[in-house]
């Protein structure tokens, strides 16, 4: 297999994504890096998630080949058989696991609970209900929670926080991509567009999710939580991107054309990891 395929069958950029954020969650928890575990956190998430992004290609491979966006992706395109995509989806899926599971117990029910929702759950949903995107964005958030409970061994009010920045994040993302892409969706039997047909609906919840990240976002500055607080600078920052966001968000409640959306699409790319390094940098330089 080529790198190339490897990349698209796997997701690549995207599993990348992923794995920031459980990066992230892992530095935001320790007081002291184990860089064995660090490398198994690494490389055993990238392998979990590039997994169920594979197993993801394998069971849509037929409505893939129905939309521009993804019917040159390797088994559509034949660029891969099936017989060696699930072979090979098999084996990175479980290494992972293992790797996972080296870590800690927790950290291997994490990940699989992740793996199974996004598996079983989320991408058949994505053919009968736009819910598809709520219970898609409970593995989206899972790896910040996956990255602390690497560190620690342990949930909290902390990681919760972090979940929920994410977890809210995933909706006007996603809502954006709906709205963007909701013709193609729709001939290949997709329904991801909140409200069925595009309206006030999708982007009035794109508007509220916002609001609801961006309060949940600052809760480490209000609300003394252990292991968890922000400075004032930082939360000065995240404020000021919030509110962008925000903006971004009702600009496209009010024009409701795939401009504002892509605009919107655009910036919760930059809005997550900015964030999430902003934490991180407070933690160990701001305070």
């Amino acid at each position: 297999m080529s790198f190339k395929i490897f990349k698209e069958l796997t997701k690549f950029r995207l599993s990348l994504t992923v794995l920031f954020s459980a990066i992230t969650g892992y530095f935001l928890a320790i007081e002291s890096v184990n860089y064995f575990n660090l490398l198994l956190l690494f490389f055993g998430g990238f392998f979990v998630t590039a997994g169920a992004n594979s197993f993801n290609q394998i069971i849509e491979r037929e409505y893939d080949s129905l939309m521009i966006r993804t019917n040159k992706r390797p088994i559509p395109a034949k660029k891969i058989s099936l017989n060696n995509a699930i072979l090979f989806s098999t084996i990175i899926s479980i290494l992972g696991f293992i790797m996972l599971n080296s870590i800690s117990f927790k950290c291997f029910y994490l990940g699989l609970l992740s793996f199974l929702f996004y598996i079983y759950i989320y991408t058949p949903l994505k053919r009968k209900s736009s819910v598809a995107i709520f219970f898609g964005a409970i593995p989206g958030a899972m790896p910040c929670l996956l990255g602390w409970v690497a560190a620690v061994n342990d949930f909290s009010l902390a990681s919760g926080v972090l979940f929920a920045v994410q977890f809210f994040w995933q909706f006007p993302h996603f809502i954006a991509i709906s709205w963007i892409r909701d013709e193609e969706y729709k001939n290949a039997k997709f329904k991801m567009m909140p409200g069925k047909n595009k309206s006030n609906f999708a982007p009035s919840l794109s508007v509220i999710f916002t609001i609801l990240m961006i309060i949940t976002s600052i809760i480490p500055f209000f609300y003394k939580i252990m292991y968890f607080e922000i400075s004032k600078y930082a939360c000065l920052v995240i404020i000021f991107l919030g509110l962008f966001f925000l903006l971004k968000s009702l600009k496209f409640l009010n024009s409701q054309n795939d401009y504002s959306a892509r605009k919107m699409l655009l910036f919760s790319y930059i809005y997550l990891p900015i964030v999430q390094v902003l934490y991180v940098v407070d933690k160990f330089l701001l305070q």
